[in-house]
C-alpha cells in the first residue's frame, strides 16, 4: 500500500531540507524531509490561505489542523505573538519538523501535538481554525475537520479553509452552509478558493 502524507508515521527514507520563505511579511526558515507535504517549498494554497488570513476580532487562541512542518501555523503565530496557537497533525514526521521550525525561528507561541483531524484537541472557544485540509485522505476526513471545528469555535469565531474548485470547493460550501449557515469567498486565485464561515449565535 503506498503511504500519504497523512500517514501516522512515514517509511520513506529520511531526506531532510532546509530552505527559507517569506510568509506574511515574516522571513521563516522551514526543515522539511521525505514523507511530508510540500517537502520543498510551501505549497500555493498553504501560502494563499497564510496570506489571505485576517484575525476575528473575538479573543481566543487559533488552531491550525493538518499543520504539515508548519508554514501556516508559525507564520499566524509570527504575526500575532499574543495569541496561542495550536497546530496539529497525524504525522509524527511532520510534528517533529514542525517543533523544529518553531525553535529555529524562536517561536514560542506554540503548542504542537499529535491528533487525528481534531480528535485529540481538548481545548475550546478558538478564534479561528485554520485547515488546508488532506484531500486525498477523502471526503469523510475532510468534512470531519470542518465538523470538529464548528463546535471548537468560539462564537463570532471562523473557520477557514483553503480548497481547490476541482477537489471540492463547491461541496465544501454546501457542507460549510449547511453547519455554520453561511460561508464566504473570501480569495480566489489559481483554481483555489480561501473560504470563511462564522460560527454565530443561532
Amino acid at each position: 500500500m503506498a503511504e500519504h502524507y497523512y500517514s501516522k508515521n512515514p517509511i520513506v527514507k529520511s531526506d531532510p531540507k532546509e530552505w527559507q520563505a517569506i510568509l506574511r511579511n515574516t522571513r521563516l526558515r522551514f526543515k522539511t524531509d521525505a514523507g511530508v507535504f510540500s517537502k520543498r517549498e510551501v505549497d500555493f494554497g498553504s501560502r494563499l490561505l497564510a496570506e489571505s488570513f485576517v484575525m476575528p476580532i473575538v479573543a481566543g487562541a487559533v488552531l491550525d489542523v493538518g499543520c504539515g512542518y508548519g508554514p501556516i501555523g508559525l507564520s499566524i503565530a509570527a504575526s500575532f505573538p499574543d495569541r496561542n496557537v495550536h497546530m496539529v497533525d497525524v504525522n509524527e514526521r511532520a510534528m517533529a519538523l514542525a517543533n523544529e521550525n518553531a525553535k529555529l525561528n524562536n517561536i514560542g507561541n506554540v503548542s504542537i501535538y499529535s491528533s487525528d483531524a481534531l480528535s485529540a484537541v481538548e481545548a475550546e472557544g478558538f478564534a479561528a481554525i485554520l485547515t488546508n485540509p488532506p484531500i486525498r485522505a477523502g471526503k469523510e476526513t475532510v468534512f470531519k475537520i470542518y465538523d470538529g471545528a464548528f463546535s471548537k469555535l468560539a462564537v463570532g469565531g471562523e473557520l477557514w479553509v483553503v480548497i481547490q474548485k476541482k477537489q471540492g470547493a463547491p461541496s465544501t460550501m454546501a457542507h460549510l452552509t449547511q453547519i455554520f449557515g453561511n460561508v464566504e469567498t473570501v480569495e480566489k486565485k489559481k483554481g483555489y478558493f480561501i473560504l470563511k464561515a462564522q460560527k454565530t449565535l443561532t
